[in-house]
Formats: structure tokens, sequence, C-alpha cells
């Protein structure tokens, strides 16, 4: 196998991983920096320089001046290692090169998703996750996790099916969804069987293998499977969320959506608009679950308010370097006010509060800065394949959509502290700078 064919088929195969594992999607990010040296040593290839890579260059630097000078250093560089995830965005731009390749590595990454937001489903209505207080985490390790995940695989398939080449998939085609629903299938039963953990590592073995295999082929049969997979990710993971009952995700979705209404008035897509209507009906139609969580009025609201408080203070205090990488936890029952419902938090559940309190002004800023460049160079992207109807202009557009709602959600959750949603993040990021053989943009 060629270095190229490699890593095509490792990234795809960590594209496919991201929403099930984070121990396989980072041993294969790992791998896929082995062969990107190997290639950059032979020069094969070179690292593309790119609009981000100041507002990168200087959000590190600060992080790690932030976690030198925090009251607990060891604890601030054990968390800031998280930073090593952000080679993924490089890796992506060199590898997302060519729009056969994109393809493939996106379609990877829905199959994961469809995999992610069935689990989910099978927990809910069979393995007991049926509560406020218990609410279906699929494999990663939080509810929170998941549905952040859900939510940017969802709108990324949303995009494919409204502005993505027209397809029409036959039966036939739906095998390939068809063998992620029978292997989580089998994972759900050997989990209400006490079985879970080795049947989940044999199943990410197999999802892994199988988006590496899918990416390699070059046939017809392969081809129309990966058009097919949205057609079955849509339903299945827009119902996930429903039951995960997580409300920044169901916010991050409207404004994905609304995203990607603002490009149908370029070019009106039926199917965009047919998603829309959907939407809708599920608000006007109000099941239960989302009934009972439209309120700002309960204990988690409250709790939110009085932690983005804390945080404030935090701020206050130390407004330069903050209190450091992963000391929010270790501070807060000191800056917690006292009308607040919990006394630990492991976090302030927003983004921006979150990167102040950690890392000081300056480091907001510099977050900041890596947030609007990477979401402009989404916008443009996409609005120039809208405007030119060009089809492959859908990742361009899904990568929009799903920033979007990552950052939107985030004004409620710190989701980018959730490794699983940071890398699917780096590598839609990676969408709009990446640079065809020919030298135009995704």
């Amino acid at each position: 196998m060629s270095l190229e064919r490699a890593r095509l088929g490792l990234l795809a195969a960590l594209a496919a991983t991201v929403p099930v594992s984070i121990f396989a999607s980072q041993m294969l990010l790992a791998l896929s920096l082995v062969v990107l040296l190997v290639r950059l040593l032979r020069r094969r290839t070179s690292l593309p320089r790119t609009p981000l890579d100041a507002p990168l260059l200087a959000l590190v630097v600060w992080t790690l001046l932030a976690a030198s000078f925090a009251a607990e250093p060891a604890v601030a560089h054990e968390e800031s290692k998280k930073l090593l995830l952000f080679a993924l965005f490089y890796l992506a731009v060199e590898g997302l090169s060519l729009a056969e390749d994109r393809e493939r590595v996106l379609a990877a990454a829905l199959l994961g998703g469809l995999a992610l937001a069935s689990f989910m489903l099978l927990q809910r209505y069979a393995l007991g996750y049926d509560s406020l207080m218990r609410r279906p985490p699929g494999f990663l390790g939080h509810y929170m996790s998941a549905s952040g995940v859900t939510m940017a695989i969802l709108l990324l398939a949303v995009a494919r099916l409204a502005i993505g080449p027209r397809a029409r998939p036959r039966l036939i085609d739906l095998w390939l969804p068809a063998a992620v629903l029978v292997g989580v299938s089998a994972v759900a039963l050997a989990t209400a069987h006490g079985h879970g953990v080795p049947a989940t590592r044999l199943f990410v073995a197999a999802l892994a293998a199988a988006a590496l295999s899918l990416a390699l082929q070059r046939g017809a049969r392969a081809q129309a499977a990966e058009a097919a997979l949205p057609f079955a990710v849509v339903p299945v993971a827009a119902w996930a969320l429903v039951v995960s009952q997580t409300r920044s995700a169901w916010i991050g979705v409207a404004a994905g959506l609304m995203a990607l209404a603002a490009l149908a008035l370029l070019r009106a897509p039926r199917r965009l608009w047919a998603a829309l209507a959907v939407g809708a009906a599920l608000l006007l139609v109000s099941p239960g679950g989302i009934r009972s969580r439209l309120t700002v009025l309960d204990e988690s609201s409250r709790d939110r308010y009085y932690m983005w408080q804390a945080g404030l203070d935090m701020v206050l205090e130390r407004p330069v370097f903050g209190q450091g990488p992963g000391m929010v936890e270790v501070v807060y029952p000191r800056f917690r006010w006292p009308e607040a419902p919990n006394p630990l938090q492991p976090h302030l559940h927003n983004n921006v509060m979150q990167v102040a309190a950690e890392r000081g002004l300056a480091g907001l800023v510099f977050f900041l800065w890596w947030v609007g460049v990477a979401f402009l160079a989404a916008l443009r992207e996409a609005q120039r394949a809208a405007a030119s109807g060009r089809g492959p202009g859908w990742a361009a557009a899904g990568a929009l959509a799903a920033l979007s709602a990552v950052f939107v959600a985030g004004l409620f959750e710190y989701n980018l502290g959730d490794s699983e949603v940071l890398m699917l993040v780096l590598l839609l990021t990676a969408v709009p700078f990446a640079k065809t053989s020919d030298g135009a943009q995704a």
C-alpha cells in the first residue's frame, strides 16, 4: 500500500471512530501523523500555510504560559496535552485535498455518527437510559459528548442531502447503514448481558476497518453506499437528539439549520426546506421530552447562571493568565456563589467563559480569533459554492452548519472541552482550507 493510500485509509478510519471511541481515534491520529511525517521526510508532500496558523500558534503558546503560571502547574500542563489534537487540523487540510477523498472521509464520519446515534436510541428504549438523570451516552463517556457529536453529524448529513449531488438510493444501496445497525444491535445485546466492553471493542475495530476499506475502494457499489448514508443518518440522529433531552444541542441544530437556510436563499434546495419543515413539525407536535425541557427556570439553568458569575470572579482575580487549564474544577468551591445549587463543577458550561477563566483575557482573544477565522472561511467557501451551484460545495456547507451549531451550543456548554467534539470540529474546520489538485478550494 502506498503512503498516500495509507494516509487516506487512516484518515477515514479516524473520522469513523471519533463518534464511538476516543482511544481508537487518537491511536489512529498518532498513526496518521507518523505517515505524514514519513511523507514529509521523503518530500512527497508539504504542510500548507493557512490563515489559522497565527491564531492557533498564539492560542497554544498562551495556553502553555497560563499553565506555567497556574497555582498547580503540573495539573495545568497535564490538561494542556489536549493541544496535541490540533495536529488533526493540518493532517486533514493535507488529506482532504482531493474532492473524492473528501467525500470518502466525510462519509466515514457519517458512518460513525450513525453508529453513535443508533446506540443512543437502543440505550433509551432497551437499556434503561430513559430519564433526565440517566440520559443515553452512546459509545462515549457522557451524554453531553454524545449529543454534541450527534448534532454536528446530523447537520453534515442534512447538508449532504440538501446541497450535495442528487441521488436516489436503491434498497440494495442501504447495505452499509443496515450493517452498522446490525452491529450496534449486537453491542446492545451484549451490553444487556454484561459483555458490553469486549463487544464494543470488537465493533469499533470492525467499524474502523470498514471505513478504511471503503475509502480505498473505487467501485460504484461503494460510492452508492456512501451516498445512501445520509438518508439513514438524518432520521436516526434527529431522534437520538430528541431523546437525549439536551437543550444546548437542540439550540445548536437550530443555528446550523438557519445557516443552511441562509445558503438556500442562493440555491433553494427543496430537500433543505423539507428538513426545516420536519424540524418545525417536531416543535409543533412537542413530545413530552421536548416540552418539559423548554424552560429556563429549572435547577440546571439557575446553576449555569451562578457558575458564570463565579467565572467572572475568576477572571477578575487573574485577568492576564487566568486560573490555568484544568484548574476551574479545583478552584470552583472558592468562587462558588452561595445560591448555586451544586457545590462542585468540572467546568463553567460556556466555551467563552471557560477559556477566559482558564487562560485570561488574552487567551480569550486568541480563542475568538481562531473561531472567527475558521467560521468566516467556512462561510465564504459555502457561499461561493452555493452561488456557483457546485455539488461538492456541500462539504463546506456542512462544515459551516456544524461549526455554527458547535459555537452556538458552546454558549451553554463547554463542548470544546470534549475531545470527541473538538476532533470533529478540527476535521470540519479543515474543509474550507483544503486545496484541490487544480488549486481551487473545496
